[in-house]
């Protein structure tokens, strides 16, 4: 069975120990060297740009995020032992870790350590999907002749030299299509290698659960558990046709991911639909002005991407999730497009104060679609709003302070709720 050591990077037949440098950090898969299809997800990334930045950090528990009102944007390992979570509120999180240093996140910092770690995955091959700052798809395919070895051997040495050259960690997925190179990254986090190969693929999946799929959240779990549907065993038990009937879409792609089956490729250059953010409550709220405050951080996030990407959108959505699961969108066409945060949170706001329910709610979520090129977004300009183009102003200058000094340069004080 072929073996790679993740320390050295030798190839040997299959053991327990690196026979080069002795190293434990060994990966053996009977399909190692033949898998092309690969996922690579940054570990823990805002908490680790962190503790990279400030070494007096390495050893204690961080958590990125907002004030004691806020919720949790990340947090590294040592945080998360403790037990807190992603959108988790922080005073939530700083009970269970009040020792825990919190920190503001620095978009720009991010960005920055992204752009690099992408530059390195473009040099292993042009397929490279990004589906965020911290992670993407990869396809390497025809590209072991080009570097003189195997996929599995360059992604070894993706992320060795991603923790060398930038102090920063990552996981690879390893497998025959996208849906199972996803699954196999979170398999062995964090500086983990996992490998789902074809053979095995049927015994993989079988008792695992349904949640494990991308893109199945609580209600569409709660809709599969109504119908029986926990594991990937019970999806086999039904025809296609019925589950299409009873799921839609949804139905027929999940008889093919029962079987392990994605034929999506690798898309460089997918086009981008639609930018949004979300964040799930730990606690179901309901109070305006902590709804408030959770807004203006999506707009500002939301907006902040469109920026990066140079692009803005006709079309400001907003997403509500009750305790119970059930959904409420509400969306708004403008008269022309925008990429200013302060355009898209007085839009959401709008939104969410015509909406007959005052929860509670337990999601909240922000995005503009109908996008077009940066170029078109307007200045601001709003007969009905005579501050909007002071407001604009402002904003874009915060931008040019905020690329120069830093995110907390500058910070509304409503981002603080």
């Amino acid at each position: 069975m072929p073996a790679l050591c993740r320390d050295c990077l030798a190839t040997f037949e299959a053991g327990s120990r690196c026979p080069e440098c002795l190293g434990v950090r060994v990966i053996s898969h009977p399909e190692l060297f033949d898998l092309t299809i690969a996922h690579m997800d940054c570990d823990a990334f805002y908490a680790s740009v962190e503790k990279r930045d400030n070494p007096e950090l390495r050893n204690k528990p961080v958590i990125i995020g907002g004030g004691r009102r806020g919720v949790v944007s990340t947090a590294c390992y040592i945080a998360r032992i403790a037990g807190v979570r992603s959108a988790m509120p922080m005073f939530q999180a700083l009970k269970l870790c009040p020792n825990a240093v919190v920190l503001r996140p620095r978009g720009e910092a991010y960005a920055k350590a992204s752009r690099a770690i992408r530059d390195m995955m473009s040099k292993l091959t042009p397929d490279v999907e990004p589906l965020s700052l911290d992670e993407a798809f990869m396809d390497l395919s025809g590209t072991a002749k080009l570097h003189g070895a195997p996929p599995a051997m360059m992604l070894a040495r993706l992320v060795k030299q991603m923790e060398t050259e930038l102090g920063l960690t990552g996981s690879i997925g390893l497998s025959h299509n996208k849906f199972l190179a996803k699954l196999a990254s979170d398999l062995d986090k964090p500086r983990g290698f996992a490998v789902i190969g074809k053979a095995e693929t049927a015994s993989f999946l079988h008792d695992r659960p349904v949640s494990m799929i991308w893109g199945v959240g609580a209600t569409t779990r709660q809709a599969l558990e109504a119908a029986g549907i926990r594991r990937f065993s019970d999806l086999l038990q039904w025809e296609k046709q019925d589950l299409a009937a009873r799921f839609g879409n949804m139905g027929e792609r999940l008889w093919h991911l029962a079987r392990g089956q994605d034929d999506r490729r690798v898309s460089p250059h997918a086009p981008v639909k639609s930018i949004s953010k979300e964040t799930t409550f730990e606690e179901d709220i309901s109070d305006p002005e902590l709804l408030d405050g959770h807004l203006w951080r999506l707009a500002e996030q939301v907006a902040d991407r469109a920026k990066a990407k140079g692009l803005a959108g006709r079309v400001i959505t907003l997403k509500l999730k009750r305790a119970d699961h059930r959904q409420l969108t509400r969306r708004l066409s403008l008269p022309y497009p925008t990429q200013l945060a302060d355009r898209i949170y007085r839009i959401s706001n709008k939104l969410l104060a015509l909406v007959n329910d005052t929860g509670p709610w337990r999601l909240i979520g922000v995005g503009i679609g109908g996008l077009c090129p940066g170029e078109y977004a307007h200045s601001g300009a709003d007969l009905l709003d005579p501050q909007a183009v002071k407001r604009a102003g402002a904003e874009l200058a915060t931008d040019r302070i905020r690329a120069r000094y830093g995110q907390d340069a500058i910070r509304k004080g409503r981002s603080l709720r």
